[in-house]
């Protein structure tokens, strides 16, 4: 639930003064993505509430007016790997590092945001291969696979994608923003006709009492 506001935070302080937008993690976790113990607690409506909260920040991180990226130096399990999928660019350190959407494992669908911004990225085989394995893999091989923009050294990521967008920053804001607005549009549109509905199903399938024992069992892992 922190993640979801902080990042809403972020984006609206960024966009009334900054030209760009870097995220960071640290050297362990870039993002550990949604907290099950804490969530495992919630009954629909506070689930809802947070399913919500969580797409809308993700959904205004990937339409911001400015250049964005991730700087990837530790893992970025599930949730974590949906903020990446948001941004521009994706830079990420090489090394034991975990990508990855898990969720089938947990009786979840990966949620309608992130697989639509999933299906951007990367090749149709590709998506089937992440949605229906549902496994972490390391850096290198999601750089191949097209998760990861650019591979880098251990230590170095946050200095190249900052290095990234300083170079995007520095041309015409109005151009970017007409240019990215664009790119964004299709989705955006869909995501406002359909968020709703998909939202509900993806809770039909939390609270169903398969995945509630799955939640249960990885929430006590924590």
């Amino acid at each position: 639930p922190g993640l979801a506001a902080d990042l809403a935070q972020a984006l609206k302080d960024a966009e009334l003064s900054a030209r760009g937008v870097v995220l960071c993690g640290n050297e362990k976790f870039f993002s550990m993505g949604f907290n099950l113990p804490e969530l495992i607690n919630l009954d629909r409506e506070g689930m809802r509430n947070f399913i919500f909260g969580f797409n809308a920040a993700i959904h205004d991180f990937y339409v911001i007016p400015l250049p964005t990226a991730v700087a990837i130096e530790g893992h970025a399990i599930a949730g974590g790997t949906i903020l990446g999928l948001a941004a521009d660019f994706r830079i990420a350190a090489a090394g034991k590092k975990l990508l990855g959407l898990n969720e089938i494992k947990l009786g979840l669908p990966v949620p309608y945001l992130a697989l639509m911004m999933l299906g951007q990225k990367v090749s149709h085989t590709t998506v089937l291969d992440v949605l229906y394995h549902g496994e972490f893999v390391r850096t290198e091989k999601a750089f191949d696979m097209g998760l990861v923009d650019e591979l880098v050294a251990p230590g170095s990521a946050r200095e190249r994608a900052v290095d990234r967008i300083k170079t995007i920053a520095g041309y015409p804001k109005g151009a970017f923003a007409l240019m990215k607005e664009t790119q964004v549009a299709t989705l955006k549109a869909q995501y406002a006709e359909n968020h709703a509905e998909q939202h509900e199903r993806f809770l039909d399938c939390w609270f169903s009492e398969e995945t509630q024992a799955l939640l249960e069992e990885a929430a006590s892992k924590f």
